[in-house]
Formats: C-alpha cells, sequence, structure tokens
C-alpha cells in the first residue's frame, strides 16, 4: 500500500481517472486514491452514493447515477454509449483507470459485472502513458469474454475482500405489471431480449419464463435473467451477451465461471450492426415522457440532466432492423408526483430517442412505427394516454395539425 501511495503522489495536477462504475466501485482503492490525490476529475458511469464528494473533485458522467446527481460541478457528456469509448480515446483521454476485478486466474483476472468502457479506457490510458490500478476481490465474479484481461496490462494490484454491493428490484406495482403483460403479449418465442433495470422489465420477464427459446443481447441484466435461465426458457445454445450487470449475491455467484455468460465491451454489445443480426431483436426501453411525434425524453426533468442518453438509441436502431425485432418504449401514463399526463403535446426540452415500434403504458398500446405522424398521434392520445390527459392532447394535435 505504501508503494501505491508513492505512485499515486507522482501523478499530473488534476488527473483524469476512470473507475469502474455502476455497482462495481472499487470502494477500498477509490478510498485511497481520494486520499491521496487532492484535485481529480472523477469519471463514472452511473455513479451510486458511496463515491466520495468533497471539493478538489469534479465529475464526469455520459449517464449520470444518483452519485453525481444534482452536483454543481458535474459535467454531462451527451453521447451514445456505443460511441462513449471513441470519446475516451480521442477527447476524454485518462490519466488513470481504477478497476474492481476478480482474483486473478491464470495470468489474468476478469473485469467480473463492470466490463463496459473499461477495455476502452485501459487501451487509452496506457497509450496516453498513463496507470491502471486494480482491487482484486474474492467476491468478484471471474466472467469471460472481453472481461478477461491479462496482468500485464495491470501496472499495480492490491488484493482486498469486500462485499459487492448489491441491487435488489423494487416491489412491482399493479401499474408495472399492466404495462409488462402489454409488452410480453407481442414477444414472440425464440425472441432476442434486451431489457434495462427496473419494475417494468421485471415484470415483463417474469412472464416470459413459460416462453421458448428466449435469447438474451443485451447492455445489462439482472436477476430476472437468471430467472429465466432457472425456468428453461433460455435457449441453452446460445450464450448470454451483455456488458454489465448488478443485482443480487446469488446473481453474481450464478455469473461466477460460467461459460454460457459472455460480458463484452460496450462497443460490441451496443453496436447497432451487431444488434440487427440478432434474431428478432426485441428492446424494452423506459422514459419519463414521450409527446405526440414518438419523442421521447428519458434523461431529463425540467431541463436538468437527470441521467443520459445511455445505450436505449442504440437498442432501438438495432432492434428496428432486425428481422422481425420491435422496440417498446415504456411509461406509466399519468405522473403521480407532479399530478400530469407523461404523454404530452411536444416535448419542450432535449429528446432521448425516437421513432419506437410501440409507446407502452398501462392502458395499452400504441404502434408507431410505420404510421403516418396524424396515425401515430391518434393512437398515442387512443392507447397509450390517460383517459383524464385525452381531451387536451386531442386540443393541441388539432392545434398542432396532427388530427383534423
Amino acid at each position: 500500500m505504501d508503494q501505491l501511495k508513492t505512485i499515486l503522489k507522482n501523478l499530473p495536477e488534476n488527473p483524469r481517472v476512470v473507475v469502474s462504475g455502476n455497482y462495481a466501485m472499487p470502494k477500498a482503492l477509490m478510498a485511497t486514491f481520494d486520499s491521496q490525490v487532492p484535485n481529480f476529475i472523477l469519471h463514472m458511469l452511473n455513479a451510486q452514493v458511496e463515491i466520495p464528494r468533497r471539493e478538489g473533485i469534479s465529475y464526469e458522467s455520459a449517464f449520470i447515477g444518483p452519485g453525481m446527481r444534482n452536483l454543481p460541478n458535474v459535467t454531462y457528456i451527451p453521447c451514445r454509449l456505443s460511441l462513449l469509448p471513441v470519446l475516451i480515446k480521442s477527447h476524454l483521454k485518462p490519466d488513470v483507470v481504477l478497476l474492481h476485478t476478480s482474483l486473478p486466474r491464470f495470468d489474468t483476472v476478469s473485469l467480473g459485472t463492470e466490463v463496459n468502457i473499461l477495455p476502452a479506457a485501459i487501451e487509452a490510458v496506457r497509450a496516453n502513458g498513463g496507470i491502471v490500478i486494480a482491487q482484486a476481490n474474492a467476491h468478484m465474479p471471474y466472467t469471460y469474454g472481453d472481461a478477461q484481461i491479462y496482468e500485464h496490462e495491470i501496472d499495480f494490484l492490491i488484493e482486498s475482500d469486500e462485499e459487492l454491493t448489491e441491487h435488489h428490484a423494487s416491489e412491482l406495482t399493479s401499474i408495472g405489471r399492466a404495462i409488462g403483460e402489454q409488452i410480453a403479449r407481442l414477444i414472440k418465442d425464440n425472441s432476442t431480449l434486451q431489457l434495462g433495470i427496473g419494475s417494468i422489465p421485471d415484470a415483463t420477464l417474469e412472464l416470459l419464463k413459460f416462453r421458448n427459446g428466449m435469447r438474451i443481447w443485451t447492455e445489462t441484466f439482472s436477476d430476472g435473467v437468471l430467472n429465466l435461465e432457472e425456468a428453461s426458457a433460455l435457449d441453452e445454445g446460445i450464450p448470454i451477451t451483455a456488458s454489465f450487470a448488478f443485482g443480487s449475491k446469488r446473481l453474481y455467484e450464478w455469473m461466477h465461471l460460467n461459460r454460457r455468460i459472455r460480458m463484452f465491451r460496450t462497443e460490441k454489445t451496443n453496436d447497432p450492426s451487431q444488434i440487427s443480426r440478432q434474431a428478432r431483436m426485441t428492446s424494452i426501453n423506459g422514459t419519463m415522457q414521450v409527446d405526440l411525434y414518438d419523442q421521447a425524453n428519458a434523461s431529463r426533468i425540467r431541463g436538468q440532466i437527470y441521467s443520459g442518453i445511455g445505450g436505449s438509441t442504440d437498442f432501438i436502431t438495432g432492434a428496428l432492423h432486425s428481422t422481425g425485432g420491435q422496440s417498446f418504449m415504456a411509461l406509466p401514463s399519468w405522473h403521480t408526483k407532479s399530478n400530469s399526463s407523461t404523454i404530452v403535446p411536444l416535448i419542450d426540452g432535449a429528446v432521448t430517442s425516437f421513432q419506437h415500434s410501440h409507446v407502452v403504458t398501462e392502458n395499452g398500446i400504441a404502434r408507431c412505427f410505420g404510421m403516418s405522424e396524424r396515425e401515430q398521434a391518434a393512437n398515442l392520445i387512443h392507447y397509450a394516454a390517460h383517459p383524464d390527459a385525452r381531451e387536451n392532447l386531442t386540443s393541441a394535435a388539432k392545434k398542432m395539425g396532427l388530427l383534423g
């Protein structure tokens, strides 16, 4: 540890450090780094609340998590997840990369639950003359694919015994189940699934446990995929492909040394051309607002960044180019806190995505892809919008020239 502290004292002024994100932050290593480096730029995807927060640290992310949300000194980088590795190699070159890995196995360690942008960051920092430091943890599962990195790619490795942070699904609501039921009815056997994390994907996966030959090509997965595997709903001949995962301890134990699971870098999992090659690619994503042009806002609240573009646009595009593919955008029809409709006449801020196959609420399914803009607006009002919002939406649509 003394040697590590000496290395950290010789870093350039205000270095940019890329750290394993989501639920895979190496806590002990991050704490040591924070104690030894007075000023730095912390680049992390979906940072959780355990990140260090103090003067001297500035924050940077293409997907804002709860740990960085609403901080005054956070810089949001608008970028599709598939293209973020390009930025890391060209515009956001790191000086340090901090990894959370498995224990060594032969001459490799594994990035385990969080591959994502890390291979690109390792390549960029080595090309930039920086350093790679790993926290090797007995609790981190050893996973295959691009998760495997050689020990010679790491400049300094410390071992720790640190329980992984678990993520447990929130309780399923009646609205979430209703939306999941709407979506599940349109998904056929032998489809390939991309699902985010949340009550609606969880409900959908639960309802797909009795299907056959399902496949997974996604950026992230959680316990719902394990439940499909245990229900024999997945195609045993096709690997489960993802870039990161978080969930229960049971999920992490299942992932360990499991050759059914391939964890790849985000440039592969989120490449629309790769996604489009998957059989009946079915993309299911959530959003906060949809307007009558089928534009979705999944990233901002009252103009302020809440999360980010993420990978949804990569999968929407890939799914629509897949033979038999489809893209679902799911949301409750009514926002209870603001007492307002989530289907709005026109989004007045930044748009995250557009042109989905279907917009789904607890009320029904609005077909959008292939429809004229008038048919699209009418479907959104009549099938997806909350009954209390339909009159106002109809009036707005007429003023917008979308309804006669």
